[in-house]
């Protein structure tokens, strides 16, 4: 009979919130996969628990995953924990529960705890739709395309960055975004220093120059208003004629028929009104 994969949530700062079925899992568990048993040692050595662990993490998560599955696969139960928080999310986890799916072998989890769930909530900025890019690439030119790709994003944004790199962060944000944005700074979240800065990404420039960051941060930003970002579409549409603004549909493989529906939804009126136009300008 084949085993399980439990994804355990685990504390991001208060040990308070140890779920009860994730203590119950783990004391379960034939074996943890632990990202850093060093650190985990101290969570399970309070908690008492005393399952064999093992590390897993992104230097040996292909390595030590196929070594995992076999384990389950012969009916073991493996219990992942992150360092902190619910695994999975921006960890080597990921490619485990893949690993799994794909073998068929049983995944569930025990919710819990996440840094940027608590972030989001807490940040007096939208939650209805969000998007999670988790630590921007170190790499400029990734780093670069990821911050375009988010510049028309209307969904709020959460961001994880490390405090050694904040003071460059967020000037690039403010480049990228503009000055006026609302930015929600979390910073040590559940533990005894949280602190959450609700300001804009000007005030949190200026409060980082003077001010030295200190713990893990998350970073909730406010995203563009959709009203704005369809006045501005609209606008560069408007740019173009109706010839030019047709023949970059025709060009991107759309047919007549589709082409003239897509302009006249990019402008705003009526598929006969462009249909009309074009007929009497011999196009």
């Amino acid at each position: 009979m084949a085993g399980k994969l439990v994804l355990c949530a685990t504390p991001i700062g208060n040990l308070e919130d140890m779920p009860e079925r994730t203590v119950r899992a783990l004391k379960e568990a034939d074996l943890i996969a632990a990202e850093d048993t060093r650190n985990s040692i101290r969570l399970l050595s309070h908690f008492d628990i005393h399952t064999p662990m093992t590390a897993y993490h992104e230097n040996n998560r292909y390595d030590k995953g196929r070594e995992l599955l076999e384990r389950m696969k012969e009916g073991a139960v493996v219990a992942l924990i992150t360092d902190a928080g619910t695994p999975g999310i921006s960890d080597p986890g990921e490619a485990l529960v893949a690993m799994c799916c794909e073998a068929g072998i049983d995944v569930t989890a025990v919710p819990g705890p996440a840094a940027c769930i608590t972030a989001l909530i807490i940040s007096g900025l939208p939650t209805r739709r969000f998007v999670f890019e988790a630590f921007l690439p170190t790499d400029k030119k990734e780093r670069r395309g990821i911050l375009d790709s988010l510049k028309t994003e209307t969904r709020t944004m959460i961001i994880y960055e490390a405090p050694h790199r904040l003071r460059k962060t967020l000037p690039e944000l403010r480049d990228v975004f503009g000055g006026s944005r609302r930015i929600a700074l979390c910073r040590e979240l559940t533990k005894i220093h949280e602190e959450v800065q609700r300001t804009t990404l000007d005030g949190a420039c200026r409060i980082y120059e003077e001010r030295e960051p200190r713990g893990e941060y998350v970073l909730v930003i406010e995203g563009r208003n959709p009203e704005e970002a369809e006045a501005e579409k609209k606008q560069a549409w408007e740019a173009l004629s109706v010839e030019e603004h047709l023949q970059r549909y025709l060009d991107q493989g759309l047919d007549r028929k589709e082409a003239m529906k897509a302009v006249a939804r990019d402008r705003g009126v009526g598929k006969r009104e462009i249909y009309r136009y074009l007929v009497d300008h011999g196009a």
